[in-house]
């Protein structure tokens, strides 16, 4: 299993992907075979911010940073 970026394009009156000629070569991929598909949209954003959201601490971050340097967490 492969995972590839490909481009939603009009095809007659539906739409269609276009699979690239290396990732069905890597596959061994023929003309007739059946490929499962996992529609996902990319996104734009930050993956970090949409995975955890805007995290809201308790003390400001500042102070958490300022309790991390005294301590010497930095390795």
């Amino acid at each position: 299993m492969i995972e590839v970026t490909a481009t939603v394009r009009k095809w007659g009156r539906s739409k269609g992907v276009v699979i690239p000629n290396a990732a069905t070569e890597k596959e061994k991929l023929k003309i007739g075979d059946e490929v499962s598909l996992l529609i996902r949209k990319k996104s734009k954003k930050n993956p970090l911010r949409e995975t955890w959201g805007i995290m809201k601490f308790s003390r400001p971050v500042k102070e958490i940073l300022k309790e991390v340097d005294r301590e010497g967490w930095d390795g």
